[in-house]
C-alpha cells in the first residue's frame, strides 16, 4: 500500500522518490485506513497524531492538553495505552468482516467445477498470463488434453497425460475445464 502511494506521488519524476518519501510516510501514517477505520498511528500509540497546524491554531485538543501537569499527562497516555488492546481487537474484527464480505462476493461468482476419474480435461497454462515468446499474444491459454487420474480433497485433482504419465503435483479444479473432442476437430 505504501509503495502504491509513493508511486502516485513520483509518477512524473521517479528519480525524486527519496525527496518525497517523508511526505508520503507522513500522509500514510496520519490517514485513516479504509479497512480498519483508524490511522496506523492510533493502532500503535493509542491516540491520534498532533498535526503542526493544530499547535499553531491552538485546537481544542492542544489547549486541553496544555493544562495537564507532566504526571497527569503521563497518566492519560498510560490510560490510552491500556485501551489500545481493545482498539486493536476492534480493528482486527473489522478486517475479518471485510474479508468475509470479499469471500462471499468471490464465492457467489465462482461456479463449482467437479470432474470424475477418467474424464478428459484441459489445464490452464500456469502461471496464468504466461506467454510463449514464439506466439506472443497468440499464446495458448489451455494445454492438454489430460485425463483425471485421482480425485483429492478440497476440489483438487491429480491428472495424467493421454500416454499415461501421471502428474504428481495436484491441481485445483478452477484451473481445469472439460475437454470436448468435437471442439478441437478441425477436419
Amino acid at each position: 500500500m505504501l509503495q502504491n502511494c509513493l508511486a502516485k506521488v513520483v509518477e512524473e519524476n521517479p528519480r525524486r522518490w527519496p525527496e518525497q518519501l517523508f511526505e508520503v510516510l507522513w500522509a500514510f501514517t496520519t490517514s485513516q485506513q479504509t479497512i480498519t477505520g483508524m490511522t496506523p498511528f492510533i493502532l500503535i500509540y493509542g491516540h491520534d497524531i498532533v498535526l503542526p497546524m493544530e499547535i499553531s491554531v491552538k485546537s481544542a485538543r492542544v489547549v486541553f492538553q496544555q493544562g495537564f501537569t507532566s504526571a497527569t499527562y503521563s497518566e492519560a497516555m498510560l490510560a490510552e495505552l491500556e485501551d489500545l488492546d481493545e482498539e486493536c481487537l476492534t480493528a482486527f474484527d473489522q478486517i475479518l468482516v471485510q474479508k468475509e464480505k470479499v469471500a462471499a462476493i468471490y464465492n457467489r461468482k465462482m461456479v463449482a467445477k467437479s470432474f470424475q476419474e477418467g474424464e478428459s480435461v484441459l489445464k490452464a497454462v500456469l502461471p496464468v498470463g504466461t506467454k510463449d515468446p514464439v506466439y506472443g499474444k497468440w499464446s495458448p491459454t489451455w494445454e492438454g488434453p489430460f485425463i483425471v487420474h485421482q480425485l483429492l480433497r478440497g476440489g483438487a485433482y491429480r491428472i495424467k497425460e493421454i500416454e499415461g504419465a501421471v502428474h504428481l503435483k495436484p491441481i485445483n479444479g478452477k484451473f481445469l475445464k472439460r475437454f470436448h473432442p468435437m471442439m478441437w476437430d478441425l477436419g
